[in-house]
């Protein structure tokens, strides 16, 4: 089976939202250099998807004239077999991504980048709903503490957990890194 990893807004984006700590930066990034570097050692494609929304003014840090859409200075560096920009939380809305993956033959996804319980986790979704099988490789993604509408804290192990909880056996098999790579040797 044909398998891609999709590294998903893994960009210095987030590094300018009020909501940025590098807490867990650490932890994601091992993860997901070591996820890049095995599907590259495997010789499995990586696409590599950006987030770009808002106004077209470098003070948004979502916008390319920022300077910020760029490759977080932690990852690896690997040649992308293709990049595709996203202005909606699903990485196959109005990218041409969904094309790409047919015409490469693609069956299976890799999902790793920023953030777990939004654009990974929809982008998850609707894969699944298209007909792709999923690998979502908890360890590889990266979220935040966010607040409840109470104002209490809803940690970001605790949305990893939940998203973990919601996407198993429905739309993706939960795996590590280790697990996701033995994945795509097959």
């Amino acid at each position: 089976m044909k398998t891609c990893l999709i590294v998903i807004d893994a960009q210095e984006s987030f590094r300018q939202r009020p909501y940025f700590t590098d807490a867990d930066l650490p932890a994601y990034m091992a993860a997901q250099n070591a996820l890049i570097d095995g599907c590259v050692a495997l010789g499995v494609p990586i696409v590599r998807v950006f987030h770009v929304d808002g106004p077209k003014l470098a003070s948004n840090a979502f916008a390319l004239e920022s300077g910020h859409v760029k490759p977080l200075a932690e990852l690896n560096t690997f040649e992308a077999a293709a990049t595709f920009h996203k202005n909606r939380h699903s990485a196959l809305v109005g990218t041409g991504l969904d094309v790409w993956l047919v015409q490469n033959g693609i069956q299976k996804l890799i999902i790793s980048g920023i953030r777990t319980e939004q654009c990974c986790e929809t982008t998850t979704r609707h894969a699944w709903d298209l007909g792709w099988r999923v690998d979502y490789c908890l360890d590889a993604t990266l979220t935040w503490d966010m607040q409840h509408l109470d104002g209490s804290v809803l940690t970001a192990a605790d949305i990893k957990a939940r998203t973990a909880a919601v996407l198993k056996d429905r739309f993706a098999t939960i795996c590590s890194v280790q697990q996701a790579l033995a994945g795509a040797k097959g």
